[in-house]
């Protein structure tokens, strides 16, 4: 089994990557910082495939995918992509700062996730196999305050994710969406909200794998966010506005010391709904 993984280095990319390793998978991993990637590498069974890339550099980031699909074409060439990167900062529109986050958001979350899964398409639609695996996040089910960019970043994740999967039903290639909860990585530590069924990143990863497994169309880790995001897309505005609008809010990049180190390669689910 080959598997292409971005946002590697760490929090649910690097579980995953844990995971698919001890299932004995040959792995791409993704990552900005090499040297990351190197130490994670030391520490999984068997020979993988490192790539230091910015995830939102389109051409670098096809040329890793399709090094990949090369290095894996003797055994069957790439089984599994998953589009894991993704950052997350509180975002507000009224300040002109923020803009600037709100569009490298979506550059990380969104655009990067169709760069990674471009060069897959044509080789996997060729074998008739091939699964395209969307990290997604329960925070695009609606929008929360103090959260403008991330909320409909993957709002918009979630709907590409479905448009991509109707448009390759028929060609033998799936496309699974997961939508983590809560899950215990570096940054969820910095919330300054309760975080309801909080999931340990080893266990997400299983899950995931397994819910990958089955070629579920769309899950969401742990079960019970599922439920509560069900409830709060039934909530009528008013009742909604009423209930979230003094919430807590993710601190803005901007108000954050160390902003460059805060940024996360991987989808950390540190803002997930209710965020």
């Amino acid at each position: 089994m080959n598997v292409f993984i971005t946002g590697a280095s760490s929090g649910i990319g690097a579980a995953l990557a844990q995971e698919y390793a001890r299932r004995g998978a040959t792995l791409g991993l993704v990552a900005r910082r090499r040297d990351v990637l190197a130490q994670l590498a030391a520490t999984l069974p068997g020979a993988h495939h490192l790539y230091a890339v910015d995830v939102t550099d389109a051409d670098a980031l096809i040329a890793a995918a399709r090094a990949f699909e090369e290095a894996t074409a003797a055994s069957g060439g790439t089984d599994i992509v998953i589009a894991n990167a993704g950052i997350s900062h509180g975002v507000l529109t009224e300040h002109y700062e923020d803009l600037a986050q709100l569009r490298r958001i979506y550059e990380t979350n969104v655009f990067a996730m169709a760069y990674t899964f471009h060069p897959f398409i044509a080789p996997m639609r060729a074998r008739r196999r091939g699964t395209l695996v969307g990290i997604a996040s329960v925070a695009g089910i609606r929008g929360l305050p103090g959260t403008e960019a991330y909320c409909a970043s993957k709002s918009a994740t979630i709907t590409y994710l479905e448009s991509l999967r109707v448009g390759l039903r028929a060609t033998g290639v799936q496309v699974v969406t997961i939508s983590p909860g809560f899950i215990r990585t570096p940054l969820t530590a910095e919330n300054p909200y309760p975080m309801p069924f909080l999931t340990d990143a080893d266990v997400f990863a299983r899950k995931a794998a397994e819910a990958i497994a089955r070629q579920a169309s769309y899950v969401t880790i742990p079960w019970q966010m599922g439920l509560v995001a069900k409830l709060l897309r039934l909530l009528p505005n008013a009742v909604f506005d009423r209930a979230f609008a003094r919430r807590q809010r993710k601190p803005r990049a901007t108000n954050m010391a160390g902003n460059a180190g805060a940024a996360a390669e991987s989808s950390t689910a540190d803002a997930k709904a209710p965020h």
